[in-house]
C-alpha cells in the first residue's frame, strides 16, 4: 500500500513566477524521460520481480523516490504559472513581449486551470509506452541506467535556462540525484554478474551454441568511414569473457529475394487475378 506525506522531499520553490519556463519544465515531468516514466517503469519492473529480497526491495524503493520527484516538479511548475498572464500586455506591444507570451502554454491555463500535467513541453501526452519492464533485471538495469544518463542530461540543460535561484536550488538537487541513481544501477549491473544470477550477453541462458558462426564478436564494417574498426569494440577480448573482437566488412551472404504476386484480394501491384496466381508464382519460380 501507498501512504503520503505532505511535506516535499526537497524544496520547489520559485523566486518569482515564470509561465515560459514551466512549460519547459514539462519536459522532465511528463517527456520521454521524465520523472513519470521512471517513477512507474521502477515500481512496475519491482511489482513484477519475481525474485524476493534486495532487487525487488531496492525497485520499489527507488520508484517510490521517484514518485517525491514527480510532486516536486508538479509543485514548481505550479508555483512557476502564478500569475499567469492570461492575454498579451495592453501597455507592451514590442515584438519582445509578444514572443514571450507566445512561448506559454495555453493549456497550463485553458486545461489546467494554472496547473501542470503529464505530457511534455510541446503538449505530447505521456504514455506508458515510455514504460520498460522486461523481467529480465540485467536488461532493465542497463535500461534504468539510460533513463537516468538522460534524465540528468535534461535536467542539466535547464539549469542553463533559467537565473531563478530557487528553480536553481531544486534542479541542483535532481542532477544530484540523477548521480546517484547513474551509480545505483551501475552497480546493481554488478551485483547481478557478483550473485551470479545473470550476465552478458542478455538474455545469458541462450545457449551460444545457437547462435550464427563467429558473429556473436564480429564487429561488421558497413560504412566508408576509414576508422569504425579502430575502437576497443573491434579487437581485444570480448566483455563477456568467452571470445575476441574482430572485424570485417559487411558482405552478402543470401540470395536477392524474389517474392511471389500478392494475394488478389489486397489488391496490390501488380495486379493479379485469382485463377492465373497459382501459374504466375510457379512461372515466378522457373
Amino acid at each position: 500500500m501507498f501512504t503520503h506525506t505532505h511535506a516535499l522531499q526537497y524544496e520547489a520553490k520559485p523566486d518569482g513566477p515564470d509561465a515560459t519556463f514551466a512549460r519547459r519544465m514539462q519536459e522532465i515531468l511528463g517527456g520521454q524521460w521524465g520523472e513519470m516514466t521512471v517513477a512507474t517503469q521502477y515500481l512496475l519492473q519491482g511489482w513484477n520481480c519475481r525474485l524476493p529480497g534486495k532487487y525487488k526491495d531496492m525497485l520499489l524503493a527507488i520508484g517510490t523516490e521517484e514518485l517525491a520527484h514527480v510532486e516536486m516538479i508538479v509543485t514548481m511548475i505550479d508555483r512557476l504559472l502564478d500569475h499567469q498572464p492570461l492575454k498579451p500586455d495592453a501597455a507592451d506591444r514590442t515584438n519582445e513581449a509578444a514572443a514571450g507570451y507566445g512561448q506559454t502554454n495555453p493549456q497550463h491555463a485553458i486545461v489546467n486551470g494554472g496547473g501542470a500535467y503529464y505530457k511534455d513541453s510541446m503538449g505530447v501526452p505521456w504514455s506508458g509506452a515510455y514504460v520498460t519492464a522486461s523481467g529480465n533485471l540485467m536488461a532493465d538495469f542497463h535500461y534504468n541506467a539510460t533513463a537516468e544518463m538522460q534524465g540528468r542530461l535534461q535536467v542539466a540543460r535547464l539549469y542553463n535556462m533559467t537565473d531563478d535561484p530557487g528553480v536553481k536550488d531544486m534542479l541542483r538537487f535532481l542532477i544530484t540525484r540523477d548521480h546517484m541513481h547513474q551509480m545505483q544501477w551501475l552497480a546493481a549491473i554488478e551485483q547481478l554478474k557478483e550473485d551470479g544470477l545473470e550476465g552478458i550477453p542478455v538474455p545469458e541462458a541462450f545457449p551460444l551454441e545457437e547462435e550464427v558462426g563467429d558473429l556473436g564478436y564480429t564487429f561488421i564494417d558497413a560504412s566508408d568511414g576509414p576508422e569504425a574498426s579502430a575502437g576497443r569494440w573491434a579487437s581485444g577480448p570480448a566483455p563477456d569473457g568467452r571470445g575476441e573482437f574482430r572485424a570485417r566488412p559487411i558482405e552478402a551472404t543470401a540470395d536477392a529475394p524474389i517474392l511471389p504476386p500478392g494475394d488478389p484480394r489486397l489488391y496490390g501491384t501488380p495486379q493479379t487475378e485469382v485463377g492465373g496466381l497459382l501459374q504466375k508464382a510457379k512461372d515466378l519460380l522457373k
